[in-house]
């Protein structure tokens, strides 16, 4: 599925706005479309070291948390940190432990399990926790659990503090303090703390007030910054503000980091003396912590960031990087399940995803809807079936479809939900679910128009390659950490034409090509597509790609890290009958003297090339499409190919109107 662009409009003032903070046009463009408009704001968002941390004390109940943990460490009582099983609990968790025992605290901690206790607090355990413990603190969570708070609390036997990032309804917890930014009563300025953040802020109260200091935001605690900022970028808060503070400092400390979790997490995942991005920490640091969670228990998570020696923390990072593993393949053989039950679908024509599937892996459903979104793009629901009748699920939406709203609109067949405008969680009987299906379909169908069914991507600029250079591209770095609120800036270039393609890696998966002009070739590098490889090297490409620098053996050169690429504008030809009839026998032919047709797209279209004329990606790939939906092309997924079966009826005639596709494109 091609992506659409979305530019930004032309900034009139950028001349005068680039001359005002002395850099270049490019740079002060980037910082105008994230709403920076000013000169000290630019300032403090390019050298976010120079932000000064807010007053904790400024966070309400923040004085009384304190006096409640000084008080615990003073009558040597007993601590327990409640986290939850994604990694900004695991983070914030170990934090909290970590800095507690450095000041003598006897102190444990506890994380529920996703599959027997779901997420938050639950009265069960909390009751075993009282037996033996005086203080709980949580984090990340806390906040809607008013009635077991105030059950367990009320018992006398165990006193609560909550730390918390979510949003809290209507009535907040009868705790001895509720930390969280979001209470209406709470003027904390910073609002967009993760889980961890705001442990972090209850670490830097702590400290402070043990040393008798008065806040002045400059000598503060900045322990183990390195689990906030890995917290941070797994939770997905905007990178602005104390956030975007927090990241580029963690991430600095990574690199030579003291913590023995933190070190054995970078070595297994492939980083060690590497300079760690955001990107690092969400796609290679962060999945493998909440495989943990996802697959066996969290604990393992926060054993390894709480580890004292790189022995203990190398087998316990060893042990997630193989849970990581099996939790890809458990995903993929999801989404392979789910794809065969919607193969018999007309997907241009369905308006939202419900699939489900028997005993399917609760920990793991969320990721596989995200592939499906990927995929299809369309709002997305997975649910597992369990063995008591319930099917648990979860949710991922598509930008103009709100999902909490969504799901909240199809109640009446629901047991709970609960969630965000792009992510939910939800729970139904399994005989609910047709209705539910049903209903679902209507109300995205009722609230999405066509356009918001076309996947997009924002472009900063049109840019060939070989304008860049390398002082632009090292100024760009000074936008780093991306993230929500400050995305990676995207160049975009048409109708160009790549050479030299061929596939890279250890499994020969990565596609690499040149780009540019013979004077001044850049490299591009694009992950998991070297089925590309014969496109690039033929067709007209609309590209979109990220600006980067390679280093290799001292020596500095321009590339491109390709995010999205398409075919041109002039290539993407719809098949007439004629090219239809070209292209069956064409497969009659490859299957007749090889038994089956291979997958790659790409390569039928090049092969097509050599035997009849040309084709591109875009004609090959909707012909495909074509004759799947007229049932004269199979795929084999077992053997991963294509197959033509018997032709039923009159020979060689194709009833082209059956095909959804052929006949939307014959109205348009």
């Amino acid at each position: 599925m091609y992506k659409k662009w979305k530019l930004y409009e032309p900034v009139p003032e950028l001349a005068a706005f680039a001359r005002e903070i002395g850099r270049d046009t490019t740079v002060a463009a980037l910082l105008w479309h994230r709403g920076i408009c000013t000169r000290e704001e630019a300032q403090l968002f390019l050298h976010p070291e120079q932000l000064p941390f807010c007053d904790p004390f400024q966070m309400r109940d923040m004085d009384k948390a304190v006096a409640r943990i000084m008080r615990a460490l003073e009558q040597g009582e007993h601590i327990t940190v409640y986290g939850d099983y994604d990694v900004d609990g695991m983070t914030a968790t170990s934090l909290l432990t970590r800095t507690l025992r450095k000041v003598g605290a006897r102190v444990d901690f506890y994380i529920p399990d996703r599959m027997t206790e779901g997420y938050g607090l639950n009265r069960k355990a909390l009751e075993a926790i009282a037996e033996h413990s005086d203080l709980l603190i949580t984090v990340d969570c806390g906040i809607a659990s008013v009635a077991d708070v105030a059950a367990v609390q009320g018992a006398g036997h165990l006193d609560i503090i909550i730390t918390d990032h979510h949003l809290p309804g209507s009535a907040l917890p009868p705790a001895c303090a509720v930390l969280n930014p979001h209470r209406a009563d709470c003027p904390y300025p910073d609002k967009d703390l993760a889980g961890v953040g705001v442990a972090f802020k209850l670490c830097q109260a702590l400290d402070a007030k043990r040393r008798g200091a008065e806040w002045d935001g400059q000598s503060v605690f900045l322990d183990d910054l390195e689990l906030v900022a890995l917290g941070t970028v797994a939770d997905i808060v905007p990178l602005r503000g104390e956030n975007r503070r927090i990241v580029k400092q963690g991430m600095a400390r990574m690199e030579a980091t003291s913590l023995p979790g933190i070190a054995a997490l970078v070595k297994v995942a492939g980083l060690k003396d590497k300079k760690i991005t955001a990107g690092h920490l969400g796609f290679l640091l962060a999945p493998r912590l909440n495989a943990a969670g996802r697959i066996e228990s969290a604990r393992t998570g926060v054993a390894l960031l709480t580890a004292e020696d790189r022995q203990t923390a190398d087998k316990l990072a060893l042990e997630l990087d193989m849970l990581n593993t099996e939790r890809r393949e458990i995903e993929h053989k999801i989404c392979e399940t789910a794809e065969e039950e919607l193969s018999g679908l007309d997907m241009a024509a369905e308006k939202a995803i419900v699939v489900a599937g028997k005993g399917w892996n609760p920990g793991v459903i969320g990721i596989a809807a995200s592939r499906l979104v990927d995929k299809f793009y369309k709002p997305t629901i997975v649910l597992s079936i369990q063995e008591d009748g319930v099917c648990r699920g979860s949710c991922r939406s598509i930008e103009g479809l709100n999902m909490y709203e969504a799901l909240s609109a199809c109640k009446e067949h629901l047991l709970q939900f609960g969630g965000h405008a792009m992510a939910a969680g939800l729970s139904l009987r399994e005989e609910e679910l047709p209705a539910f299906r049903e209903a679902f379909a209507a109300y995205a169908g009722a609230h999405l128009s066509e356009e918001d069914y076309e996947p997009k991507v924002s472009v900063e600029f049109e840019m060939m390659p070989e304008e860049l250079t390398l002082d632009l591209v090292e100024e760009l770095s000074l936008l780093e950490p991306y993230g929500m609120g400050n995305p990676k800036p995207y160049f975009g270039c048409r109708n160009v034409r790549g050479r030299e393609a061929m596939a890279i890696g250890r499994d020969q998966t990565h596609l690499r090509f040149k780009l540019g002009t013979d004077e001044a070739p850049v490299t591009s590098l694009m992950w998991n597509r070297a089925d590309l490889a014969p496109s690039v090297n033929r067709e007209l490409l609309d590209i979109v790609y990220a600006p980067a620098i390679n280093e290799w053996n001292g020596r500095r050169s321009l590339q491109c890290m390709v995010e999205d690429m398409s075919p041109a504008q002039s290539e993407r030809v719809f098949p007439d009958k004629e090219l239809l009839r070209d292209v069956y026998r064409f497969l009659y032919g490859l299957q007749k003297m090889q038994g089956s047709i291979p997958f790659e797209t790409a390569a039928l279209a090049a092969r097509f090339c050599q035997s009849f004329h040309h084709i591109s990606l875009y004609t090959m790939g909707a012909a495909l499409r074509i004759f799947q939906e007229l049932g004269i092309l199979r795929e084999n997924l077992d053997e991963n190919h294509y197959y033509l079966p018997p032709v039923q009826g009159k020979q060689g005639k194709m009833e082209l109107e059956a095909s959804p596709t052929y006949r939307r494109r014959k109205l348009i």
